[in-house]
């Protein structure tokens, strides 16, 4: 039988991240409608709420039970709002190295939630799971995921050429639409790789009592 992921929750200082439910269709079916989420990743379009229900209720607990890697919701710990999505793939057991992508909601971008989340992640695959590498893969021109890997400490390894394929007329408004663009609004484009490993992070903050979960980690400048 192959390993595998256990179901579990992560806790950081203001969100939750859990296993999909199939009451998060109608946030997810929302949050993939928007155009930014539609260039930058490969997830299936139109994101409909009855491929959202799919994904909790077959999909991702089937990706975790092969040993692919897990699905998580992103939730504010104060009000349950889904903020955004987290997905592990691609996970090597022998190597014990994975591949992280992650999705914000429109309305919760700029607040910090996507490195939180990610920094979550991290933290317990390599204190809790004995992970050893964290891979994540961005498209050239977005700059907003490429942030989130600076700040989590995230070492830029290079680069793969042509190695990703981005939707619609423009990644980000006031970006030009890339060169090599395709019949269908696509086009090709550079991916840099980034990786993480336990001793690139950064050193560890103070507990402070009453604060969500035991956040032993900081986040770059």
């Amino acid at each position: 039988m192959a390993a595998s992921f256990p179901e579990t929750a992560i806790s950081t200082e203001r969100l939750l991240l859990r296993p999909l439910a199939e009451n998060d269709a109608p946030g997810l079916a929302v949050m993939m409608a928007d155009d930014l989420v539609l260039a930058w990743t490969d997830l299936p379009q139109p994101f409909t709420e009855a491929y959202a229900a799919e994904l909790a209720h077959t999909l991702a607990p089937a990706h975790r039970a092969a040993g692919r890697g897990i699905v998580l919701a992103v939730t504010e710990h104060l009000t349950q709002r889904l903020v955004g999505l987290v997905e592990l793939r691609n996970t090597d057991w022998r190597l014990r190295s994975t591949e992280i992508s992650y999705v914000t909601a429109a309305w919760a971008r700029g607040e910090g939630y996507a490195p939180e989340a990610v920094l979550g992640v991290a933290q317990w695959l390599f204190e809790d799971r004995g992970f050893l590498r964290l891979e994540m893969r961005t498209a050239a021109g977005n700059t907003a995921a490429q942030q989130v890997a600076q700040k989590i400490g995230g070492i830029s390894e290079g680069v793969l050429r042509s190695a990703w394929i981005v939707r619609g007329e423009s990644g980000e408004a006031g970006v030009e639409a890339p060169r090599g663009r395709r019949a269908g609004g696509e086009s090709r484009s550079d991916v840099i790789l980034w990786s993480l490993l336990p001793e690139d992070m950064e050193a560890p903050e103070p507990h402070r009592p009453g604060r969500h979960g035991d956040h032993r980690y900081v986040l770059r400048d």
